[in-house]
């Protein structure tokens, strides 16, 4: 379980955060979403320890992030390019994150020959540094090193952004195969509102770093949403 506990941000007097509470059981899919600037990416920042918050805490599987690393080992994340090691080619950051988890070559490129479809060709084999491939294949890269060494938690921010539509529709089976066990704690951002209803069984709307809605997906939930943002 993923717990966020009076989490507020400032910048100066500027507060581009506020929540109060959220509880994300084990083995859920949640999604966040929420306009440009509504807060998504710092909370996941928050979650990640890579920003530390003004007040409030996180803690995951009974572990505050911000006291101890030791979440680090059952959670995979990808939230930016910044993520990726420009200077390495897809197969040696594969191996080097499969070295930090604890996996062997064989392991590794046992593991990446099951995304075969999902790289569609254009990621493996291409002899390319990491930095000098398209943001869509270097979103790849990253979201399936995020998968690396079977982790409990999964974080990925904008995963659909700079996809094709054929790669959105392999992310999709992706991420619902992750789901489909009670295990795998899943949280997603998106701007994409369908891609997320599809996905997601619970989604949390931030709107100037508050929340503002906490649904739980259903048939009417895209609807829902797209009224909320028309208005």
């Amino acid at each position: 379980m993923i717990t966020i506990d009076t989490i507020s941000k400032k910048y100066g007097k500027a507060e581009v955060l506020s929540v109060a509470s959220i509880e994300i059981p084990t083995g859920q899919s949640f999604g966040l979403v929420g306009n440009n600037g509504a807060g998504k990416t710092t909370l996941f920042n928050v979650i990640l320890d890579l920003i530390r918050p003004t007040t409030g805490s996180v803690t995951s599987n009974n572990i505050v992030v911000s006291e101890s690393e030791s979440w680090k080992n059952f959670t995979g994340s990808f939230i930016d390019e910044s993520f990726l090691i420009g200077y390495l080619t897809a197969e040696e950051y594969f191996q080097f994150v499969g070295d930090l988890r604890g996996m062997n070559v064989a392991e590794v490129n046992a593991f990446i020959g099951g995304f075969e479809d999902f790289f569609n060709d254009e990621v493996i084999g291409k002899k390319k540094y990491l930095r000098d491939l398209s943001k869509g294949n270097q979103k790849k890269a990253g979201i399936v090193a995020a998968l690396m060494g079977n982790p409990e938690v999964v974080i990925l921010d904008e995963p659909f952004a700079n996809l094709d539509p054929t790669t959105q529709i392999r992310l999709k089976q992706v991420i619902k195969k992750l789901t489909d066990t009670s295990t795998i704690t899943v949280l997603i951002s998106s701007h994409d509102l369908t891609h997320v209803t599809e996905v997601c069984e619970r989604i949390v709307v931030l709107d100037k770093g508050l929340v503002v809605k906490d649904l739980s997906t259903s048939a009417e939930t895209l609807k829902e949403l797209e009224l909320y943002f028309s208005v």
